[in-house]
């Protein structure tokens, strides 16, 4: 998530940069010495990678958008999403490493496969790069097959469920870590130990690395979050949701799904320095957003406009001093001439006052006691 220590006209410049002219925006930057700003609103929608996307994924309409979406088609062609079943982890351990999060998501659906025969979704959030993330992948399926032989008190001689692990990263830095333990053995692939090593992997889905013409095509929910977690500017955002908007209204019956969206949609808004009161629905929140724009932008326009006048007055006294001291005490020095041309109206008219009876020049800047 990213902070902006700005001044009041330089934060609403920031937050309504793409709804002017770039040149003359470059030209305010200029002439009122403003801090860059981004063209761009980006921060991470669910920061400690909790809360909201265990809610989300809690549901199994995202959770069936996002594998039929994303996973590659070879995986879902056996899967009966219609069967999707939500089960409660149970990963409690004395050792530390070993400790699961309460939160955890994990879903079991029926295959293809055979009747009795069930994939474990496992969906874990992260909003940093782990790279031990495929020794916790092995920890975390060790510790579910284990929950699996109690609960099903399977006997020796029985089959394990097949299993997945999806890693959701929304992290604003790509994604460097291994996805298989075989990349962090210290061994070669041609070594006699090799096939005795672990071989596990997890699926990763690095939500900022998707081609954003790619994820506009498609329909599903899983998509439109991985949107909103990618770059936008705030007629972007608008523009996105409108899209959620249009999704709910051709779907009805997910009540739910929409407030979540709408929280995430009001916590993304709320980093970029636009806050909504209440908790109103997506369309009234969409209501709000172009109220909330508009009054800011016209605050903006109105400060600047002052500040402007009082730029044009600094301006022509500077420039009304110079004369002055140039008739009185020669030319002045280049270094003098760039302060006085960045000293404030208050300062100025000081120094000319001073200019009209001083004995010298330095007496005009620094009076004698």
């Amino acid at each position: 998530m990213f902070s902006v220590e700005t001044s009041s006209v330089s934060r609403h410049i920031y937050v309504f940069s793409t709804q002017m002219d770039n040149c003359f925006r470059r030209q305010l930057a200029l002439r009122y010495q403003l801090p860059p700003f981004s063209y761009a609103l980006h921060h991470s929608l669910v920061p400690d990678s909790d809360s909201l996307y265990h809610r989300l994924f809690a549901h199994p309409r995202m959770v069936e958008g996002l594998v039929r979406e994303f996973v590659p088609r070879r995986l879902v062609a056996g899967l009966d999403f219609s069967g999707l079943q939500r089960v409660n982890p149970k990963f409690h351990s004395g050792r530390r490493s070993a400790r699961r999060r309460e939160g955890d998501v994990i879903w079991r659906l029926p295959t293809r496969e055979g009747s009795d025969i069930y994939l474990y979704l496992l969906i874990e959030f992260q909003s940093e790069s782990d790279g031990w993330m495929a020794v916790r992948t092995q920890v975390y399926q060790g510790l579910l097959w284990q929950q699996v032989i109690d609960e099903q008190k399977l006997q020796a001689g029985a089959r394990l469920p097949p299993l997945l692990l999806l890693v959701l990263y929304n992290g604003e830095r790509r994604w460097r870590a291994a996805t298989t333990t075989s990349e962090l053995i210290a061994l070669s692939p041609d070594s006699a130990l090799w096939p005795w090593q672990p071989q596990v992997r997890y699926y990763l889905f690095d939500m900022g690395a998707f081609p954003k013409d790619e994820l506009a095509r498609r329909c599903s929910l899983a998509a439109l979050l991985f949107r909103l977690e990618q770059r936008h500017s705030p007629e972007g955002i608008k523009e996105l949701l409108s899209e959620v908007i249009a999704w709910f209204r051709q779907h009805e019956g997910y009540e739910r799904l929409q407030g979540l969206f709408a929280e995430l949609i009001r916590e993304a808004l709320a980093a970029s320095g636009v806050k909504l009161s209440g908790s109103g629905s997506l369309s009234e929140m969409k209501t709000m957003i172009s109220i909330d724009f508009e009054a800011s932008k016209d605050q903006w326009l109105a400060e600047g406009k002052a500040k402007g006048k009082a730029e044009g007055k600094a301006e022509g006294k500077a420039e009304a001093l110079l004369c002055l001291l140039a008739e009185r005490f020669g030319a002045v020095a280049p270094s003098r001439q760039k302060r006085i041309r960045g000293a404030k109206l208050v300062t100025l008219e000081r120094w000319f006052k001073r200019a009209i009876v001083a004995p010298d020049l330095p007496s005009v800047f620094n009076p004698p006691r």
